[in-house]
């Protein structure tokens, strides 16, 4: 004698079969996808050459430089910056963000990351913090800001320029306040 599940007639679905068929494969999946966003599973993505967007309420540090630079981005090639280095700063509501594609697709993939919330009272430090940025967006305060100078000679944030470009310099702390 046979069993009725053992064989399906032609033409019929053995729905048992297909609940496993597609069931474990779903759960599996599915806690893939909660390891991952839980941190259990570290992920790597590839961003090298990517233009990346990054906002903060506020930026307070000492030691600031700007200068002219290139950014040799993948797709477009040189794209004019400012260069911005700061050799200390405190960072307020930091998020980053970039647009890349999942490797091997076309998917895109947008990675996100954020920081020194100010309602948990917490902030970002970095030292010798160097920024190459095509827009700045805000308000700012130098003290003993000096404009003009040799990029060459610059010593506040132990920046390595060309001789010769024009930049700004500025000893004493420096506030930028966002705007957006």
């Amino acid at each position: 004698m046979q069993d009725s599940q053992d064989a399906a007639a032609e033409g019929r679905v053995n729905w048992r079969r297909f609940a496993v068929a597609v069931g474990v494969p779903t759960v599996v999946a599915g806690g893939l996808v909660v390891a991952l966003a839980q941190g259990a599973i570290a992920a790597s993505f590839s961003i090298s050459g990517q233009a990346f967007h990054l906002t903060a309420s506020s930026l307070d540090g000492t030691g600031f430089t700007q200068y002219s630079g290139a950014d040799n981005v993948k797709k477009s090639g040189p794209t004019p910056v400012a260069v911005s280095g700061i050799k200390s700063a405190t960072i307020r509501d930091l998020c980053q963000s970039v647009v890349g594609t999942i490797p091997g697709t076309s998917i895109p993939i947008t990675l996100r990351i954020e920081a020194g919330k100010t309602a948990d009272g917490k902030a970002v430090s970095a030292d010798n913090l160097l920024i190459g940025m095509s827009d700045l967006q805000g308000d700012a305060t130098f003290t003993n800001i000096n404009i003009g100078q040799d990029a060459s000679t610059l010593d506040q944030a132990g920046d390595q320029v060309p001789k010769g470009d024009l930049a700004a310099s500025a000893r004493a702390p420096t506030r930028c306040t966002s705007t957006t």
